[in-house]
């Protein structure tokens, strides 16, 4: 029986693992551990794992009670040490890891002395504004087995020098469970999660631009001059664990406290945050949810700054600087009916779901790991990559 770990270390990863969760939950030949860590602890979403059925095998406390790059840093050394822990207790077969995140990075680089076999979900992407961008090139390297979500990505991973028999397209997971999760409207979500939807709200997820030379603040200001401005209710969702998230959620909360109109949504899970997509005017901000998820729930989003640069984006999204005019400027281009006709035949680049069983079935047929981690690296031919004959200078030292 194959052993599969599964790193998590916050509401927004589990959302996105839990299809994956429910196939592996009922596979007779798999058992699955999950490792819970970061932003779990610190937020205290662990719980949710919990109720939803789930055993939380391992913890891993690592966050710090500050908001400083110093901090992140520090963090990064103790999730490496408390992934290692985890790992050498659970002994997987395989350790499945997601997207970008410094403690996801600390879970991959802790099973490589371990010589435990890893399984990188979203790599391949681009996040240009964000420090997460060099994390997840980085996991590539570190991992095994790929599970890009586009044939785009997959291209760039077979780039990196990463075998072609390795890397399978599988499509979004969280397409698969936003259609997994059940209609709700207004009412029933006042019901259930005791938050009152307003006519023509905006959906509102800023995480902090942490690449960008304009400081967390000032940024975060200009999108709060830009929502003053337009007038509408808004429902906020909270900052990620980067360095900043803190100081973003603390001016949240002092923007509520003088703006009636305004609200936060407080880690109430994937049933509430996609119904709330679909709901919403728009979508407004950095977060991947934007640019992966709004495309199925046919949403404008107004996508700020350059967080995520690089992404494939369907026609609902506008990019734009994190300027309040132009912040401003977008907001009504997205309301408008013309943008919303722009919407017909839409396509999601990311897929139409069906990840999750396509990742279940390559799990269930890998190799021992002693083979999985021999990996070599595939050379791309030089003609094909325009790369340097052997021997030939490149660069300044060319001339």
């Amino acid at each position: 029986m194959k052993r599969i770990a599964i790193a998590t270390t916050s509401r927004a990863d589990y959302g996105i693992y839990r299809p994956l969760l429910e196939r592996l939950a009922v596979q007779r030949q798999c058992r699955m551990h999950i490792i819970a860590g970061g932003a779990h602890i610190s937020e205290g979403t662990i719980d949710r794992i919990r109720t939803d059925g789930y055993t939380v095998d391992e913890t891993v406390d690592c966050l710090l009670a500050s908001d400083s790059a110093m901090a992140t840093t520090a963090a990064m050394g103790l999730a490496v040490a408390g992934f290692g822990r985890a790992l050498d207790r659970v002994k997987p077969d395989v350790l499945l890891v997601l997207g970008d995140r410094f403690e996801m990075h600390a879970a991959a680089l802790a099973a490589l002395p371990l010589r435990v076999p890893v399984g990188h979900i979203h790599g391949g992407e681009l996040t240009l504004g964000a420090i997460d961008d060099s994390l997840r090139h980085s996991m590539t390297k570190l991992s095994h087995i790929h599970f890009p979500a586009t044939e785009a990505y997959a291209r760039r991973i077979r780039q990196m020098g990463e075998p072609a028999e390795r890397i399978f397209v599988c499509g979004a997971l969280g397409l698969d469970h936003m259609a997994a999760t059940p209609r709700m409207d207004r009412e029933q979500l006042r019901k259930q999660y005791g938050v009152m939807l307003p006519e023509g709200y905006l959906l509102v997820t800023f995480h902090p631009p942490t690449l960008e030379a304009a400081d967390v603040e000032t940024q975060t200001h200009r999108l709060f001059d830009a929502l003053i401005e337009c007038g509408r209710p808004i429902v906020f969702t909270r900052a990620n664990a980067d360095a900043g998230g803190r100081r973003i959620n603390a001016m949240i909360d002092a923007f509520i406290e003088a703006h009636p109109n305004a609200q936060v949504a407080d880690n109430l899970g994937a049933g509430f945050y996609f119904n709330a997509m679909r709901l919403a005017d728009a979508v407004v901000g950095n977060s991947s949810s934007g640019i992966i998820e709004a495309p199925a729930a046919r949403v404008p989003v107004v996508n700020i700054g350059s967080r995520q640069d690089g992404r494939l984006r369907a026609a609902n999204v506008i990019d734009v600087p994190c300027d309040s005019r132009a912040i401003v400027d977008a907001i009504h281009r997205a309301l408008s009916c013309r943008f919303h006709q722009h919407l017909a035949g839409m396509v999601n680049p990311y897929g139409e779901g069906g990840a999750a069983a396509r990742m279940v079935s390559v799990l269930n047929d890998l190799p021992p790991a002693e083979v999985l981690l021999r990996k070599p690296f595939a050379d791309i031919e030089q003609h094909e990559a325009g790369m340097p004959e052997e021997g030939e200078a490149v660069g300044p030292l060319a001339a």
